[in-house]
């Protein structure tokens, strides 16, 4: 216990250590002022700014406050991932349980998958307008592709033993997909959701800077219009903490739900 203990602690200290430095040292750059002040202001700098304006980003009716820019992008994030996670999933099963199903869709799969979400945009902005619905949809294309191919991957990777074992046992094909490969196959597409977080991350805030009114890429995209360094490093530094605090809230989750994995 000592010694697990004591490895999940150095790399803690050694951690807050470094991001103490990295703040101190950027704080000393704030404080000799000159041209670098002014590009990356120092984190004192900024949050005194934002605390004077109340919190609230935006001019007059358009503002909004700093918790609903994090709701706001938190909400499309994770409605965009779970919608692409169960789609890749259903698709996953469709192609395995179908060989029509998979000559049909795996020419479709390979030649969209490369496709950067971010090229969606402008198609997006067409079919839904400038609304959540776009932002959902640009984090689904950005996952989704992604996701159903780990999936048909993890599927062919599971021993066949798995499979003669059930249908011996008297399994219908519907039943050894429920019962045998989903739970299979679960921690490792779900590690693969975990791990392209950063992209899906990435293109909702994208996403928001083509003009929602709220949301962590909308507070950079205002900071950006205003000439307002102080508001831009204000976004990056909440966009990075967030972006830090959900991998590890995905992390606690795959250790909780996804029990049996090894």
């Amino acid at each position: 216990m000592a010694k697990k203990t004591n490895g999940v602690t150095a790399p803690l200290i050694v951690g807050v250590l470094s991001v103490g430095a990295l703040l101190g040292a950027w704080e000393l750059t704030g404080l000799t002022g000159g041209a670098l002040a002014s590009v990356l202001p120092p984190p004192s700098q900024f949050l005194r700014s934002i605390a004077e304006s109340n919190f609230r980003i935006g001019l007059g009716s358009q503002a909004a406050t700093v918790t609903q820019s994090l709701l706001a992008t938190f909400l499309r994030v994770f409605v965009g991932m779970g919608i692409a996670f169960v789609a890749a999933i259903l698709t996953g099963a469709l192609l395995s349980l179908s060989r029509v199903a998979t000559w049909s869709l795996s020419p479709i799969l390979q030649l969209l998958a490369p496709i950067a979400p971010i090229a969606w945009i402008p198609t997006a902005i067409v079919v839904f307008g400038i609304t959540d619905v776009t932002a959902i949809f640009i984090v689904f294309m950005g996952v989704y592709f992604i996701l159903t191919l780990a999936t048909l991957a993890e599927i062919r990777r599971l021993p066949p033993e798995f499979q003669t074992v059930a249908g011996n046992l008297g399994a219908t094909p519907l039943q050894r997909w429920v019962w045998v490969t989903l739970p299979a196959i679960l921690p490792g597409v779900f590690m693969l959701l975990r791990t392209n977080f950063i992209a899906a991350w990435m293109a909702v805030l994208v996403a928001e800077m083509v003009g929602l009114r709220d949301g962590l890429g909308a507070i950079i995209m205002m900071g950006r219009n205003l000439f307002n360094n102080e508001l831009v490093m204000f976004g990056m530094v909440v966009i990075g903490l967030t972006g830090f605090v959900v991998d590890r809230l995905l992390q606690f989750i795959g250790q909780r739900i996804l029990w049996w994995r090894v």
